[in-house]
Protein backbone atom coordinates (compact mmCIF):
# COMPACT_ATOMS: atom_id res chain seq x y z
CA UNK A 1 0.00 0.00 0.00
CA UNK A 2 1.57 3.27 -1.15
CA UNK A 3 1.08 6.32 1.04
CA UNK A 4 3.32 8.54 -1.04
CA UNK A 5 2.10 11.89 -2.34
CA UNK A 6 5.47 12.85 -3.77
CA UNK A 7 5.20 14.76 -7.01
CA UNK A 8 1.47 15.41 -6.66
CA UNK A 9 0.06 18.92 -6.45
CA UNK A 10 -2.19 19.90 -3.55
CA UNK A 11 -4.24 22.93 -2.61
CA UNK A 12 -4.70 23.30 1.15
CA UNK A 13 -7.06 25.97 2.42
CA UNK A 14 -6.96 27.39 5.92
CA UNK A 15 -3.21 26.98 5.66
CA UNK A 16 -2.06 30.06 7.58
CA UNK A 17 -2.24 28.46 11.01
CA UNK A 18 -3.23 25.46 13.10
CA UNK A 19 -4.39 22.27 11.44
CA UNK A 20 -4.38 23.62 7.89
CA UNK A 21 -0.80 24.84 8.23
CA UNK A 22 0.27 21.49 9.68
CA UNK A 23 -1.28 19.62 6.75
CA UNK A 24 0.26 21.92 4.15
CA UNK A 25 3.72 21.70 5.73
CA UNK A 26 3.44 17.93 6.08
CA UNK A 27 2.48 17.54 2.43
CA UNK A 28 5.40 19.72 1.35
CA UNK A 29 7.79 17.70 3.53
CA UNK A 30 6.53 14.54 1.82
CA UNK A 31 7.44 15.89 -1.61
CA UNK A 32 4.13 17.27 -2.83
CA UNK A 33 3.76 20.61 -4.56
CA UNK A 34 1.62 22.65 -2.20
CA UNK A 35 -0.39 25.84 -2.58
CA UNK A 36 -0.99 27.27 0.89
CA UNK A 37 -4.29 29.21 0.73
CA UNK A 38 -5.78 31.50 3.35
CA UNK A 39 -7.22 35.00 3.69
CA UNK A 40 -4.53 36.00 6.21
CA UNK A 41 -1.76 37.15 3.90
CA UNK A 42 0.40 38.52 6.71
CA UNK A 43 0.37 35.17 8.49
CA UNK A 44 1.13 33.30 5.27
CA UNK A 45 4.06 35.61 4.66
CA UNK A 46 5.34 35.02 8.18
CA UNK A 47 4.99 31.25 7.92
CA UNK A 48 6.44 30.55 4.49
CA UNK A 49 7.54 33.86 2.98
CA UNK A 50 8.36 34.36 -0.70
CA UNK A 51 9.55 31.12 -2.27
CA UNK A 52 11.90 30.71 -5.27
CA UNK A 53 10.16 29.44 -8.39
CA UNK A 54 11.98 26.11 -8.23
CA UNK A 55 10.57 25.16 -4.81
CA UNK A 56 7.45 23.08 -4.15
CA UNK A 57 5.70 25.72 -2.02
CA UNK A 58 3.57 28.71 -3.00
CA UNK A 59 0.92 30.71 -1.19
CA UNK A 60 -2.29 32.44 -2.18
CA UNK A 61 -4.12 35.02 -0.07
CA UNK A 62 -7.78 35.88 -0.56
CA UNK A 63 -11.32 35.54 0.72
CA UNK A 64 -12.47 32.17 -0.59
CA UNK A 65 -16.09 33.01 0.13
CA UNK A 66 -15.89 35.00 -3.12
CA UNK A 67 -16.31 33.05 -6.38
CA UNK A 68 -13.71 35.11 -8.23
CA UNK A 69 -11.15 34.45 -5.50
CA UNK A 70 -11.72 30.71 -5.83
CA UNK A 71 -11.14 30.91 -9.57
CA UNK A 72 -7.98 32.94 -9.01
CA UNK A 73 -6.69 30.34 -6.53
CA UNK A 74 -7.02 27.57 -9.08
CA UNK A 75 -5.39 29.71 -11.77
CA UNK A 76 -2.47 30.53 -9.48
CA UNK A 77 -1.99 26.84 -8.71
CA UNK A 78 -2.00 25.88 -12.39
CA UNK A 79 0.41 28.69 -13.21
CA UNK A 80 2.80 27.44 -10.54
CA UNK A 81 2.49 23.66 -10.90
CA UNK A 82 0.48 22.99 -14.12
CA UNK A 83 -2.04 20.67 -12.45
CA UNK A 84 -3.90 19.84 -9.25
CA UNK A 85 -4.28 16.33 -7.82
CA UNK A 86 -5.36 16.92 -4.22
CA UNK A 87 -7.67 19.42 -2.55
CA UNK A 88 -7.82 19.74 1.22
CA UNK A 89 -10.71 21.93 2.33
CA UNK A 90 -9.28 22.99 5.67
CA UNK A 91 -10.70 26.49 5.96
CA UNK A 92 -13.26 26.49 8.76
CA UNK A 93 -14.68 28.74 11.43
CA UNK A 94 -16.09 28.08 14.89
CA UNK A 95 -18.37 30.52 16.66
CA UNK A 96 -21.06 30.17 19.35
CA UNK A 97 -24.74 30.09 18.49
CA UNK A 98 -27.85 31.01 20.44
CA UNK A 99 -30.69 28.79 19.17
CA UNK A 100 -33.31 31.14 20.69
CA UNK A 101 -31.94 34.44 19.36
CA UNK A 102 -33.82 35.42 16.20
CA UNK A 103 -31.09 37.91 15.30
CA UNK A 104 -28.29 35.34 15.54
CA UNK A 105 -26.93 34.84 12.01
CA UNK A 106 -24.22 32.40 13.04
CA UNK A 107 -25.82 29.50 11.16
CA UNK A 108 -25.77 31.45 7.89
CA UNK A 109 -22.23 32.68 8.54
CA UNK A 110 -20.92 29.20 9.25
CA UNK A 111 -22.77 27.58 6.36
CA UNK A 112 -21.12 30.10 4.04
CA UNK A 113 -17.67 29.56 5.53
CA UNK A 114 -17.65 25.86 6.37
CA UNK A 115 -19.89 24.47 3.62
CA UNK A 116 -20.26 26.74 0.62
CA UNK A 117 -16.59 27.69 0.32
CA UNK A 118 -15.62 24.01 0.28
CA UNK A 119 -18.46 23.14 -2.08
CA UNK A 120 -17.62 25.79 -4.67
CA UNK A 121 -13.90 25.13 -4.58
CA UNK A 122 -14.49 21.38 -4.84
CA UNK A 123 -16.68 21.90 -7.90
CA UNK A 124 -14.08 23.99 -9.67
CA UNK A 125 -11.13 21.78 -8.78
CA UNK A 126 -13.07 18.63 -9.70
CA UNK A 127 -13.72 20.02 -13.17
CA UNK A 128 -9.99 20.58 -13.58
CA UNK A 129 -9.24 17.06 -12.35
CA UNK A 130 -11.74 15.66 -14.87
CA UNK A 131 -10.07 17.63 -17.64
CA UNK A 132 -6.69 16.26 -16.62
CA UNK A 133 -8.12 12.74 -16.72
CA UNK A 134 -9.31 13.25 -20.29
CA UNK A 135 -5.75 13.76 -21.50
CA UNK A 136 -3.06 11.24 -22.28
CA UNK A 137 -2.92 9.94 -18.72
CA UNK A 138 -6.00 7.71 -18.54
CA UNK A 139 -5.13 6.69 -14.99
CA UNK A 140 -5.23 10.26 -13.71
CA UNK A 141 -7.23 10.56 -10.53
CA UNK A 142 -7.91 13.08 -7.82
CA UNK A 143 -8.58 13.25 -4.11
CA UNK A 144 -10.67 15.77 -2.19
CA UNK A 145 -10.53 15.75 1.61
CA UNK A 146 -12.85 17.86 3.73
CA UNK A 147 -12.05 18.73 7.33
CA UNK A 148 -15.15 18.11 9.41
CA UNK A 149 -15.82 17.59 13.10
CA UNK A 150 -17.41 15.17 15.52
CA UNK A 151 -19.70 18.12 16.30
CA UNK A 152 -21.67 16.99 13.25
CA UNK A 153 -22.88 13.98 15.26
CA UNK A 154 -22.87 15.35 18.81
CA UNK A 155 -25.43 17.75 20.22
CA UNK A 156 -24.42 20.98 21.93
CA UNK A 157 -26.82 23.95 21.74
CA UNK A 158 -24.06 26.56 21.96
CA UNK A 159 -22.48 25.14 18.79
CA UNK A 160 -25.66 24.85 16.74
CA UNK A 161 -24.27 26.70 13.72
CA UNK A 162 -20.99 24.81 13.74
CA UNK A 163 -22.75 21.46 14.18
CA UNK A 164 -25.18 22.15 11.34
CA UNK A 165 -22.47 23.33 8.96
CA UNK A 166 -20.22 20.31 9.59
CA UNK A 167 -23.15 17.90 9.29
CA UNK A 168 -23.93 19.48 5.93
CA UNK A 169 -20.27 19.14 4.94
CA UNK A 170 -20.40 15.41 5.73
CA UNK A 171 -23.42 14.95 3.48
CA UNK A 172 -21.75 17.00 0.75
CA UNK A 173 -18.78 14.65 1.01
CA UNK A 174 -20.97 11.59 0.43
CA UNK A 175 -22.93 13.16 -2.43
CA UNK A 176 -19.87 14.43 -4.28
CA UNK A 177 -18.15 11.07 -3.79
CA UNK A 178 -20.92 9.38 -5.76
CA UNK A 179 -21.04 12.10 -8.42
CA UNK A 180 -17.27 12.09 -9.00
CA UNK A 181 -16.60 8.35 -8.72
CA UNK A 182 -16.99 7.76 -12.49
CA UNK A 183 -14.12 10.21 -13.00
CA UNK A 184 -11.87 8.39 -10.49
CA UNK A 185 -12.01 11.30 -8.08
CA UNK A 186 -12.34 10.26 -4.45
CA UNK A 187 -14.03 12.49 -1.85
CA UNK A 188 -13.63 11.82 1.87
CA UNK A 189 -13.71 13.76 5.12
CA UNK A 190 -11.90 13.65 8.44
CA UNK A 191 -14.15 14.31 11.43
CA UNK A 192 -11.83 15.19 14.27
CA UNK A 193 -12.29 15.80 17.93
CA UNK A 194 -9.98 17.93 20.02
CA UNK A 195 -6.88 18.81 18.01
CA UNK A 196 -4.54 21.59 19.08
CA UNK A 197 -5.88 23.99 16.48
CA UNK A 198 -5.71 27.79 16.60
CA UNK A 199 -9.28 27.96 17.92
CA UNK A 200 -8.63 25.41 20.66
CA UNK A 201 -5.46 27.20 21.73
CA UNK A 202 -7.54 30.34 22.13
CA UNK A 203 -10.18 28.51 24.15
CA UNK A 204 -7.54 27.02 26.46
CA UNK A 205 -6.06 30.46 27.10
CA UNK A 206 -9.46 31.73 28.19
CA UNK A 207 -10.21 28.68 30.34
CA UNK A 208 -7.30 26.56 31.56
CA UNK A 209 -9.68 24.00 33.11
CA UNK A 210 -11.04 23.27 29.64
CA UNK A 211 -8.04 21.02 28.91
CA UNK A 212 -8.88 18.75 31.82
CA UNK A 213 -12.50 18.51 30.68
CA UNK A 214 -11.40 17.41 27.21
CA UNK A 215 -8.81 14.92 28.42
CA UNK A 216 -11.17 13.20 30.86
CA UNK A 217 -13.73 12.76 28.08
CA UNK A 218 -11.21 11.30 25.62
CA UNK A 219 -10.32 7.63 26.14
CA UNK A 220 -6.75 8.21 24.93
CA UNK A 221 -6.53 10.96 27.55
CA UNK A 222 -5.00 13.76 25.53
CA UNK A 223 -5.47 16.38 22.84
CA UNK A 224 -4.19 15.41 19.40
CA UNK A 225 -1.29 17.19 17.72
CA UNK A 226 -2.01 18.73 14.30
CA UNK A 227 0.65 16.41 12.84
CA UNK A 228 -1.51 13.40 13.66
CA UNK A 229 -4.38 14.80 11.65
CA UNK A 230 -2.00 15.66 8.80
CA UNK A 231 -0.89 12.04 8.58
CA UNK A 232 -4.51 10.87 8.37
CA UNK A 233 -5.20 13.35 5.58
CA UNK A 234 -2.08 12.12 3.76
CA UNK A 235 -3.47 8.59 3.83
CA UNK A 236 -6.75 9.70 2.25
CA UNK A 237 -4.86 11.68 -0.39
CA UNK A 238 -2.57 8.78 -1.29
CA UNK A 239 -3.05 5.77 -3.55
CA UNK A 240 -3.21 3.69 -0.38
CA UNK A 241 -6.80 4.91 -0.05
CA UNK A 242 -7.52 4.22 -3.70
CA UNK A 243 -10.70 2.24 -2.95
CA UNK A 244 -11.94 4.60 -0.23
CA UNK A 245 -14.51 7.25 -1.07
CA UNK A 246 -17.51 8.87 0.57
CA UNK A 247 -16.21 8.08 4.04
CA UNK A 248 -16.18 10.25 7.15
CA UNK A 249 -13.10 9.06 9.00
CA UNK A 250 -13.32 9.84 12.71
CA UNK A 251 -10.08 10.85 14.43
CA UNK A 252 -11.01 11.74 18.01
CA UNK A 253 -9.08 9.52 20.41
CA UNK A 254 -12.28 7.60 21.07
CA UNK A 255 -14.17 10.63 22.29
CA UNK A 256 -17.43 9.93 20.47
CA UNK A 257 -17.60 6.58 22.26
CA UNK A 258 -18.07 8.35 25.60
CA UNK A 259 -18.83 12.01 24.93
CA UNK A 260 -21.55 13.93 26.73
CA UNK A 261 -23.20 17.16 25.63
CA UNK A 262 -21.44 19.17 28.31
CA UNK A 263 -18.03 19.39 26.60
CA UNK A 264 -18.07 20.89 23.07
CA UNK A 265 -15.61 19.58 20.51
CA UNK A 266 -13.24 21.90 18.68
Amino acid sequence: MSLTIEGKTAIVTGAANGVGLAIARHFADKGANVMFADMDEARLQDEIGDQPEDTNIRYFAGDLRERLTIANLLSATLDAFDRVDILVNGSRQIMPSDPLDMDDDSVITLLNQNLMTSYRLSQLVAKRMIKQGCGQDEDASGAIINLSSIAARRTHPDLLGYSVSTAALDQMTRSMAVALAPHNIRVNAVAFGSVMSASLKGALKENAEFRGDIETRTPLGRIAAPRELAETVQFLASDGAGFTTGQILTVDGGRTLLDTVTAPAH
